[in-house]
């Protein structure tokens, strides 16, 4: 046998053949474990493609829950994000005091996804087969995503939080020497937004971390539960920063627009040289707080609806696994606001 030179077997024909008949064997046997094999990856490793297998095939119904939010832009922003990606979904508010009226939506075959805002932020988890460590941490989930197998098959429901991103998206997006030198930060108010807002502040480096509130045992109450991830410093009020001698460089207010006024926010809370302003409340667009840092020489501000846009997008592709269209959403947005201003300047003539 001319051609027995494999591994010096030419002399020994006869082991050649039982050595091709061995290689044979096993080739067959690594060839079924091949075809057969079937992987048991991470959800969340999975998770962009299990949403994009749902995106592309039948229509899925998305929502925002919550209480008194007739006035949300969210729909507008998600139905922007559809259209661009030519999806036949829909989004729409959906209104309820509690979340035992939401298991017949949530449990629905044909349910994508939603947002979640107060009072649900909470309670929503008991809908959930898994939460996100950052949802955990923070305590609270605005974002419920439908986790599918590669088939579409439904095979969970994760509760996750897309504001502190959010937050930490858009703080990124200013001035960056200030957010290598930032030491200090302040959150203004001690609710559900405050959470994520603090979150953001550790994500970042911030290491000198200030919570304000009215109401000192909310605010304690909340450095309690995060204390075992990061230490925060409780003031009663804003003035006690001139006590403290403390000068934030990243300040987050946290409260509803209508329930603060400029003076609120004089004094000292702006003495550093350089800092970023964010204000989540997005009604109106320049709250008190912004107008105030807008007034101090070295200020950047981030308004609410910038927060709002950049947490949609990170929802966006949770949802559907698929890079949010930030242009054609942000426009949307301009539209819906444009419209709304020409309507009150209509009905203000009347």
């Amino acid at each position: 046998m001319e051609n027995c030179q494999f591994l010096g077997l030419r002399k020994f024909p006869y082991l050649f053949v039982q050595f091709r008949t061995i290689l044979h064997h096993y080739f067959k046997i690594i060839l079924l474990s091949v075809l057969t094999f079937q992987p048991t990856f991470d959800t969340k490793i999975l998770k962009p493609i299990m949403a994009a297998s749902n995106s592309h095939t039948t229509c899925k119904n998305f929502y925002i829950f919550g209480s008194n939010i007739s006035f949300s832009k969210s729909p507008i922003l998600h139905q922007a994000a559809f259209k661009h990606h030519k999806l036949p979904h829909s989004y729409e508010i959906h209104q309820t005091p509690s979340t035992e009226p939401l298991a017949e939506l949530i449990n629905a075959p044909n349910f994508g996804g939603a947002s979640v805002t107060m009072p649900h932020k909470l309670d929503i988890s008991t809908y959930c087969s898994e939460i996100s460590s950052d949802a955990k941490i923070i305590g609270a989930i605005n974002t419920l995503v439908v986790i599918r197998d590669g088939s579409g098959k439904r095979i969970g429901l994760q509760g996750d939080n897309s504001d502190w991103s959010g937050l930490v998206s858009c703080l990124n997006s200013k001035e960056k020497d200030v957010l290598r030198e930032a030491r200090t930060g302040l959150v203004i108010g001690a609710g559900g937004a405050s959470r994520a807002a603090l979150y953001a502040l550790f994500k970042l480096g911030i290491r000198d971390i200030y919570l304000a509130n009215r109401t000192q045992s909310n605010a304690e109450k909340i450095a309690q539960e995060f204390s075992a991830l990061f230490p925060i410093t409780v003031l009663p009020n804003l003035k006690a920063f001139e006590e403290h001698g403390v000068k934030p460089e990243i300040i987050i207010g946290t409260i509803p627009a209508d329930v603060t006024s400029v003076e609120d926010f004089s004094g000292s809370l702006f003495a550093a040289d350089k800092g970023i302003c964010v204000d989540m409340a997005y009604k109106p667009r320049d709250t008190h707080l912004l107008k105030v840092a807008m007034g101090r020489e070295g200020w950047a501000t981030v308004t609410g609806v910038e927060v709002l846009l950049a947490q949609a997008y990170v929802q966006s592709e949770l949802w559907l696994g698929l890079p949010a269209p930030k242009e054609e959403m942000a426009r949307a947005l301009e539209e819906l606001d444009l419209r709304s201003e020409a309507s009150e300047g209509a009905s203000g003539k009347l």
